[in-house]
């Protein structure tokens, strides 16, 4: 296959998971990663319905997934004094196999570093495409040329903003952030989830020992910088009931954070050239619960229409985007945010009422799974 030297951005899921298919089909795959190491643990990602079960079954990793799923957990929606006003169900928050980011990325590494090299603390500076392939500089390494670049990079994308131009252009702010901390207390066995208009706080959930999401404008900080994160995240909290003060406290003796905003992509076209687009980094939505399925749904697609075209790039970015872009049209439409923190006392009752009538939820849940499914996988 020609074309057949190719550089990924990005090691948490798209990226191995476009690796080990490249690899199978003959690919020298090189994954450059900009964290020094894989990320441990993380929030809890999800796949559901057939489609799903079917790539990771063709990826030999489906036991694996059941394996080391977390179970799914039920989360207690409480007022102020801790009472129960409904319950979120595991199935409707951990879809049909919930896992931890940290423990999927961890597995896909492992079935692909010995087909595949991983440079670990190292990050692209530039990209220059010639006639032939694309010639790489980075932060740390050498300059290299590859015959095609894939940014699997996230919603952030180095790869996007060097290839197709400024984050502003392509990612949309939603209005909400959310944040992800691990603590070193334990605030019960059950998961409890508690709102006050605009702003929501829990503990104990599916995605992290502590999740926030609250209502804000654009946020100016510095991702790597923990403590201002922890400062933003005082602020937006002050003054919140319920065991909020405490989890605060927790907090800010946390080793680290994960703040974000709630943003969605919007790109006309995945791919530019010799350079291609994978995962959050072409059509992310955060929160918006369909990444994972569609990080490593897509890495199947684009994988087998290169191996189809024989690496004819031109043709297989052509048709992986024909292919894809229907399927991956969940991801643009939908925002979290107001769902996990409503902005009003009347909609966070609405929100909660959903929970208490089941016919409800089993609407939402099978519109979801019909989304999830909505793609004819071919067999490449």
């Amino acid at each position: 296959m020609k074309n057949a030297n190719i550089l990924i951005s990005g090691a948490s899921i798209a990226g191995p998971a476009l690796a080990h298919w490249l690899a199978r089909y003959g690919c020298a795959v090189t994954v450059v990663e900009k964290a020094p190491s894989l990320r441990p643990g993380g929030q809890a990602v999800d796949f559901k319905g057939e489609t799903h079960r079917t790539v990771l079954s063709r990826m030999g990793i489906l036991d694996d997934v059941r394996a080391l799923q977390t179970g799914g957990h039920d989360q207690l929606l409480v007022d102020a004094e801790g009472r129960t006003l409904a319950v979120m169900p595991g199935e409707f928050t951990g879809g049909e196999l919930e896992i931890k980011r940290g423990d999927l990325a961890r597995l896909l590494h492992e079935r692909t570093a010995s087909s595949c090299a991983y440079v670990f603390g190292d990050s692209i500076t530039s990209l220059t495409e010639t006639p032939d392939g694309v010639q790489v500089t980075f932060e740390r390494a050498a300059p290299r040329t590859f015959d095609l670049v894939v940014g699997a990079d996230g919603i952030h994308s180095n790869v996007r903003r060097l290839a197709f131009g400024p984050e502003s252009g392509f990612v949309r702010f939603l209005g909400h952030h959310y944040a992800l901390v691990d603590l070193d207390q334990d605030f019960g066995p059950v998961g409890q989830m508690y709102n006050e208009p605009g702003r929501m706080a829990a503990v104990g959930g599916p995605k992290a020992p502590a999740f926030f999401v609250f209502a804000s404008g654009p946020l100016d900080y510095d991702r790597d910088d923990v403590e201002q994160q922890k400062d933003i995240l005082a602020r937006a909290y002050a003054g919140m009931g319920w065991r909020v003060p405490e989890v605060l406290a927790a907090v800010r003796r946390a080793p680290s954070v994960y703040l974000d905003s709630i943003s969605q992509v919007r790109i006309d076209r995945y791919s530019r050239g010799r350079v291609v687009l994978l995962g959050d980094a072409a059509y992310g939505n955060t929160l918006g619960g369909f990444g994972t399925g569609l990080a490593v749904v897509g890495a199947y697609v684009l994988a087998g229409e290169l191996a189809a075209a024989g690496g004819d790039h031109r043709a297989a970015f052509g048709a992986y985007e024909r292919v894809f872009r229907p399927y991956a049209r969940i991801a643009r439409s939908g925002n979290a945010g107001p769902f996990l923190a409503p902005g009003s006392p009347s909609r966070i009752r609405m929100r909660n009422w959903m929970f208490k009538y089941r016919f409800l939820l089993a609407w939402m849940m099978k519109v979801t799974d019909k989304f999830a499914t909505d793609i004819k996988l071919k067999t490449y």
